[in-house]
């Protein structure tokens, strides 16, 4: 039975930047910590708790812009707050930090919501499937070849039959390293390279027959995600068995559409964290079972376990990233780890089945905010 009905009467805000372990880079991009921005919304003394992986900007963002909306509000009508933020940023932009801000705010509400129905949020959105496959992923630009090995091959020795590299800071070394990616994981294992873009659309039309001489099955990102006519140019050219994805960034349906109409994609990605929470994360999802292609979901694994799990739309994988599953794992009591290859929800806790560890963040804290009604 739900909870009696309470309204929201807190909304805390706050962020917490971690140093990588080492430090890391892909095709596109360098850095030596990651940011989680973590909500957490409280009725009737039950806290439900969302996050999202942005800079501190995004915190303020909620504080200052979103909190207000959500304060006072019955905390089962989540989509009333989709609706109400969508009309709040009308003239600030709907897309960056907007979007993330209602990200987290979205799965602390949804995770509120269960967590007063008693259910796992699985139970309470309906589960199509036991568990989530997932994909080892990391491998970056930045790595020697003896940490490539090592963490490639670490997540083999685990169960996890796919992984996934970077490409694209260096592309004269780069069939280099996926040779090295595939003596180590041999000949079994899926292997996924991604990009981020870094690729002209001619270098990505040579490198994925060169990738594909090697088993690589998956290739992310080729060119930018901006740029729909080289993905579909390199979908329709490149050879048969290696899927192009991309989607990550996408912040609301409308982009996914886009992409899906543009035929760019084999296989769509999305992130709750960014494309508007668990809400925005189901409706990329419909759009994948529109269109008849197959959803990913984008890093962020603790969170995206339940709505995989959900989905009725063709659910590839999941992306199990080394930063993440670091961070969840310090922070997070109740993350899920992988057991052959796949996440499997823990049926006796509620909601999302996570609770943060405050004091463990404590020394990674860069910003807090706490809104009573």
């Amino acid at each position: 039975m739900p909870a009696p009905a309470a309204l929201v009467g807190r909304v805390a805000v706050s962020a917490y930047t971690v140093p990588t372990d080492t430090p890391e880079a892909d095709g596109t991009f360098s850095w030596d910590s990651t940011t989680l921005v973590l909500v957490e919304v409280t009725a009737g003394g039950t806290v439900g708790i969302g996050y999202t992986y942005a800079d501190p900007a995004t915190a303020r963002f909620v504080n200052d812009h979103l909190a207000p909306v959500v304060l006072s509000r019955d905390p089962a009508d989540v989509p009333g707050v989709w609706v109400a933020v969508g009309e709040l940023v009308r003239n600030l932009g709907r897309q960056g930090v907007a979007a993330m801000a209602l990200s987290a705010v979205d799965v602390a509400l949804w995770d509120l919501k269960a967590k007063r129905h008693g259910l796992p949020l699985v139970k309470l959105l309906g589960a199509a499937r036991g568990a989530a496959a997932v994909y080892g992923s990391g491998g970056f630009t930045s790595y020697s070849s003896d940490q490539l090995r090592q963490q490639l091959g670490g997540w083999v020795a685990t169960g996890i039959p796919r992984v996934k590299m970077k490409v694209g800071a260096h592309p004269e070394q780069d069939l280099r390293r996926v040779e090295t990616a595939r003596e180590v994981v041999g000949g079994q294992t899926e292997l996924f390279v991604d990009a981020n873009g870094a690729y002209s659309r001619k270098q990505a039309l040579a490198l994925a027959d060169e990738f594909a001489a090697l088993g690589v099955c998956w290739f992310e990102e080729p060119v930018s995600s901006d740029d729909l006519d080289g993905l579909k140019l390199i979908r329709d050219r490149g050879p048969a068995g290696v899927d192009i994805a991309a989607g990550e960034y996408g912040y609301r349906p409308l982009y996914f559409r886009r992409m899906l109409e543009a035929g760019a994609v084999d296989v769509l990605q999305a992130d709750a964290t960014r494309c508007g929470g668990i809400t925005g994360f189901l409706k990329a999802a419909d759009l994948c079972e529109a269109f008849g292609l197959p959803l990913s979901a984008h890093c962020a694994p603790a969170l995206h376990l339940h709505p995989c799990c959900a989905t009725t739309a063709d659910f590839r994988h999941l992306e199990y990233f080394h930063d993440h599953t670091r961070i969840e794992g310090m922070l997070f009591d109740g993350a899920a780890t992988p057991v052959n290859g796949a996440l499997h929800p823990d049926p006796s806790r509620p909601g999302l089945g996570l609770a943060f560890k405050h004091k463990d963040a404590e020394r990674f804290k860069v910003w807090v905010a706490d809104t009573v009604a």
